[in-house]
């Protein structure tokens, strides 16, 4: 009997599995379920998470989350034609699902030190295997 072990696969599925963990974490954190989270785990991994809220300077759009493994969280208002970003919060591609909540409350207060205006670069995309060894194992609740 011959086994084929396709080690990339394993890799991507744990990477995938991992990564709805912790996009799972940071929405609980901000008061929201998976049903409001997408994922895409293709080059970059990306995800978002729509939220209940609207900030008081663009009352007709709705706010969100935006994640990708190149520039880490974002606050964007959505429109028509998509996703516009506020700002980024910097700093750590995985970082403590706790940090994205006070990001996330400096915007809604339109607190002007609220994140970074420009896309840091934090890592090259690609190489889920180097991705997934920075994400978090198990991520506080």
């Amino acid at each position: 009997m011959s086994i084929l072990i396709d080690f990339g696969r394993d890799t991507e599925f744990s990477f995938e599995r991992r990564l709805r963990g912790y996009v799972g974490a940071v929405a609980r954190a901000v008061g929201v379920g998976l049903e409001s989270c997408t994922l895409d785990v293709g080059t970059p991994a990306a995800a978002y998470i729509a939220l209940d809220w609207r900030l008081t300077r663009f009352p007709e759009h709705d706010l969100a989350l935006v994640w990708d493994e190149v520039h880490g969280w974002a606050a964007a208002i959505e429109d028509a034609t998509g996703a516009t970003v506020l700002a980024y919060l910097g700093g750590d591609v995985f970082p403590d699902p706790r940090a994205v909540v006070r990001f996330l409350a400096a915007v809604r207060a339109d607190d002007p030190d609220a994140g970074e205006l420009e896309a840091p670069i934090l890592r090259e995309a690609g190489d889920h295997e180097q991705l997934l060894a920075l994400l978090p194992e198990a991520v506080r609740r």
